[in-house]
Parts: structure tokens; sequence; C-alpha cells
């Protein structure tokens, strides 16, 4: 579990491909001060364990599934990432809870100046995501914790301020960029649960009833109690 709180920016020393495989080897200071065999760190908002480490860098093997669904497979030699350490149990939340597991990836749409703040719109590329987005809430992009300021249809904006825009890889990225997007995990295990409710069996691998297969819908929380 992370927070997206960005400890530092790293850069890629090696990236091994075979297929839709890779390991990548990361130059690194702060996340290595206590780093173990089988430790976890997000890599742009990956969570990945470390499998090999030396006194300045590491490295993580990346499965197929993680290369499909993210951006880790256009790194290259070089590439400046976001790295986080997993959150200690007497750790500070600065951020919001962060899996580390990304949903899908979004591509920026634009990026202005507004004052002392930089506002980025985000459309992700993968469908059924804005349900899971609403103002003032949190979404994670390449691992770092941010503020949803404004919602559409189709696109999710965010405001950085600058020591956010300093201390992380946002400060490379401009629209036509792709990038990698967490939502908060509240909204997703909620609407899991209420699929399942009113299910003959609730036990582990149960499957929803007829009536629940259609999804959470405003008829549906009505007849729930939810409305």
């Amino acid at each position: 579990m992370f927070t997206g709180i960005i400890e530092e920016i790293g850069r890629l020393r090696r990236v091994q491909k075979q297929g839709q495989a890779m390991v990548l080897t990361v130059e690194a200071k702060t996340v290595l001060t206590d780093v173990k065999l089988g430790d976890s760190i997000a890599v742009n908002g990956v969570c990945l364990t470390v499998v090999a480490f030396d006194g300045s860098s590491f490295t993580v093997d990346v499965m197929p599934e993680t290369y499909r669904k993210t951006t880790l497979k256009q790194l290259a030699a070089g590439s400046r990432v976001n790295l986080e350490r997993a959150m200690p149990a007497n750790g500070r939340f600065g951020g919001h809870l962060v899996q580390g597991h990304v949903d899908a990836m979004g591509r920026i749409v634009s990026r202005r100046q507004e004052e002392n703040a930089v506002v980025f719109v985000v459309e992700p590329l993968q469908g059924g995501l804005m349900k899971y987005m609403l103002p003032n809430g949190s979404i994670t992009i390449d691992g770092i914790s941010l503020t949803l300021v404004n919602v559409s249809e189709t696109t999710a904006t965010v405001s950085i301020i600058p020591h956010t825009l300093a201390e992380t890889v946002l400060q490379d990225k401009n629209p036509g960029d792709v990038v990698n997007l967490e939502c908060d995990l509240l909204g997703k295990y909620v609407e899991r649960l209420l699929l399942f409710r009113g299910s003959e069996s609730s036990g582990p691998g149960s499957t929803p009833s007829a009536a629940s297969t259609g999804g959470v819908t405003e008829d549906f929380l009505a007849r729930h109690g939810f409305l």
C-alpha cells in the first residue's frame, strides 16, 4: 500500500525486454536506504517487487499483464520515473490510499499555466473509469496522489502546485503523453459489493443474482434502501 507521495525521481539504467516481459533496473537513492529483497516499490504508480539491488540501483520484473496495462512498456534506458516505497505501518497518510494497481492509461489532453499552478486535463484510454471520479475526490497519476478539480463525461482535471511539479515526472509531461491512472479504491469496492447484494450466496466464489447483474442503477439503489 502506498500514499501517492513521491519520494524521489529515479532513472532507468537498463531495460531488458523479452516479448511482453521486462526487467527494469532503476537508479535511485532515497528508496534504497532500507531496501530488502521482496520489498514493494511503486514505479510511476505501478507496484513492483524488488528482485535485486546494489548501492545505487534496484531491479524489478514486469509481467505481461502489467506490460499491457501500463506505460512501463514505453520506458527506455535514461527514462525518469516516480518512485515511492510501500508505506510503513507507522507512516503518515500524506496523500490517499493507493494500491499501485493501475486501472488504465490516460492521455494528457492539455496543459496550461494558471498563476502558480499547472492544470492538466487527462482522458482515460479505457471506458468506464469516469464513474469512479468526482470533483474534490482523489486520483493517482503516475503514482502521484492528486485532487480532482473538475470532471466531465470523458476527462478529469487536476491542478498541480509548483512543489509537486518540481519533484515528479509530471514536469516532463505534455499534451499527447500517456500516463498511468489509478482511481480511488473506495468507489470500486462499494460498486463491487453492491453488485453482489441480494445474491443467493454471499460467500467466496458466489455469483450475482439475475436481479443484480444490471449493475448499480438509481432503481437498484432505491429498491435496496439507499435512496
